[in-house]
């Protein structure tokens, strides 16, 4: 029996470890030490870009996490992709619960999810074993930086 994608992201949003948001997507870029020791995940691998900075991460299962910071040290967003959803409740933090809350209403298709509000822009899709997605905070995107180049 396949699952239509959406009712599999409510799903896995409802298997996210009930335990209390690290910081994350707006929070310090301090955080990032933090998400990674929650996620076990290995250590981060920082790669500048003009004025932001990508710290790259991998999970035991497979997935890679990217967290991105801006030059004054604002986690702006979140990207993913791999084998599973990573704890986006960690990850997103604050954001997480407009995020579920927003993705019980239709968005894009059968397998893909898109959340875009104002203050919180969520795109996740893929199939068993590939997933990737990401989320930002439009308002705290640095100048010249766009929904592109976060990947």
């Amino acid at each position: 029996m396949k699952l239509k994608m959406p009712i599999l992201h409510l799903a896995l949003i409802a298997l996210a470890a009930p335990s209390v948001a690290f910081a994350v997507l707006g929070g310090d870029v301090s955080s990032i030490q933090t998400d990674r020791m929650q996620m076990k995940a290995s250590l981060p691998v920082a790669n500048m870009a003009a004025n932001y900075t990508v710290h790259e991460m991998s999970v035991a299962s497979g997935t890679t996490v990217r967290e991105y910071a801006s030059a004054t040290g604002t986690v702006f967003a979140i990207a993913w992709q791999g084998r599973s959803i990573p704890d986006l409740r960690q990850l997103m933090g604050s954001y997480f619960d407009k995020y579920t809350t927003a993705a019980k209403t239709a968005h894009g298709g059968h397998t893909h999810l898109i959340v875009r509000q104002d203050d919180l822009v969520v795109r996740s899709g893929g199939h068993m074993r590939s997933f990737a997605g990401s989320a930002y905070v439009p308002g705290m995107l640095p100048q010249g930086v766009t929904e592109a180049d976060i990947k």
